[in-house]
Order: structure tokens, then C-alpha cells, then sequence
């Protein structure tokens, strides 16, 4: 379903992507906070607010930008979406229109390409194709990557059944996780050192 901002709103209690990569980077993180609702009291990071002053800038900049990298004949700005099948929602920087009939979202980054594809990017753009191919009816097998920090370099992203079909799972779990289930801590200890929930999550 695509949306205006007001409608959009309606949807507040649905998942996100972020919600997702909260998730997967430690599932317990999201017991604590959306199951037990306390809070993390985060504070806005320099990164996360200046992505959004580029991904608003660019909104604003000519519709005709990066046609001739991503092969799109055609593009959409800032689209509101959301999957009632799913119980996801998102709003994804560009949709592009491929010549072969399928559609890519596209998403810009402040950050440089380090030669790798982080899972927190690919979880994200693997969601974004799940909506899109609900709300438009058109198959979605890749998405781009723009690494604003590193000239524009924009980069494709192969998104096929294993990554969709994995997605799905991430939400099904998630959701279990929203109704009570308790889930097992992240295997990487490494990320439990500045966990604001350390103190009460049992190891």
C-alpha cells in the first residue's frame, strides 16, 4: 500500500526496517524494548541525522539523477509503504522503473564502500523489495546502493527468493518475539559491552 505521510502515520504500530536490524543484531534488544516497552533512552547519532539531511537534499534534486547508472527508464521520490500481509512498513528513498518490467529501490548512504556489503544494508533493501512487489505487483531482483561519502559510487544488490524468503522468517520471528517469546542472546558478546539492557538481560 502506498501512502501519504497522515496515512502513513495510521501505521505507527507496524515493523520497520529498523525495527528488523535491531533485531537481528540482538534479538533480545527488541524483547526489552518492545515487549517489556523500556525504554533505551538513545541518543540521536551525527551519522543517522546527517543520512536524513542527504536523503531529504536529494529529494529535491532533478528526477533524471542516476537514470543512466541504475538503467531505470522512469523513478518515484519518498515513497511511503505498507504491507498489511506482512505487518511492515517503510519509506524508501527512490523506486526505479527497470526496462524489463521489474522495479528497484534505490537508497542513499552517508557512509564510503568498504569493497563489502554490509547485512544491516542488504536486510534493509531486501524489505523494501518485499513492499514494492506487494504494493505494485512487479518483481523486485535487485536494488542500489548510493555511498554519498564516496562520490555517489552506486552499487547493485542482487535480491533473489533466499534473501526474501529469509526476510520473511526475520519478521515471523520478530512478531513471535512481540508476543512473548524470549529469545536467545546474540552469540557476540562483543556487542553486550554498551547494551543499555546488560544489566538485566540473563546471559
Amino acid at each position: 500500500m502506498k501512502l501519504s505521510q497522515n496515512s502513513f502515520n495510521e501505521y505507527q504500530s507496524y515493523i520497520t526496517p529498523s525495527n528488523i536490524i535491531e533485531f537481528l543484531y540482538c534479538k533480545r534488544f527488541i524483547y526489552f524494548m518492545k515487549c517489556l516497552g523500556i525504554s533505551q533512552n538513545e541518543e540521536r547519532r551525527y551519522k543517522v541525522q546527517k543520512g536524513r539531511e542527504i536523503h531529504e537534499k536529494r529529494e529535491k534534486q532533478n528526477r533524471d539523477y542516476l537514470r543512466k547508472k541504475t538503467g531505470s527508464i522512469d523513478k518515484v521520490i519518498g515513497v511511503n509503504l505498507v504491507s498489511q500481509i506482512m505487518g511492515i512498513r517503510g519509506k524508501v528513498d527512490e523506486i526505479h522503473f527497470l526496462v524489463d518490467g521489474s522495479l528497484a529501490p534505490l537508497d542513499y548512504k552517508f557512509a564510503k564502500y568498504e569493497e563489502k556489503l554490509y547485512s544491516t544494508y542488504k536486510n534493509q533493501m531486501v524489505l523494501y523489495a518485499l513492499m514494492i512487489e506487494e504494493v505494485y505487483k512487479k518483481p523486485v531482483n535487485k536494488g542500489f546502493l548510493v555511498y554519498c561519502r564516496d562520490g555517489n559510487n552506486v552499487i547493485e544488490l542482487k535480491i533473489g527468493d533466499k534473501e526474501k524468503n529469509e526476510a520473511k522468517r526475520n519478521i515471523k520471528e520478530y512478531q513471535d518475539v512481540l508476543n512473548g517469546y524470549f529469545p536467545k542472546a546474540t552469540k557476540y558478546k562483543s556487542r553486550c559491552i554498551d547494551c543499555c539492557y546488560r544489566n538485566m538481560c540473563i546471559k
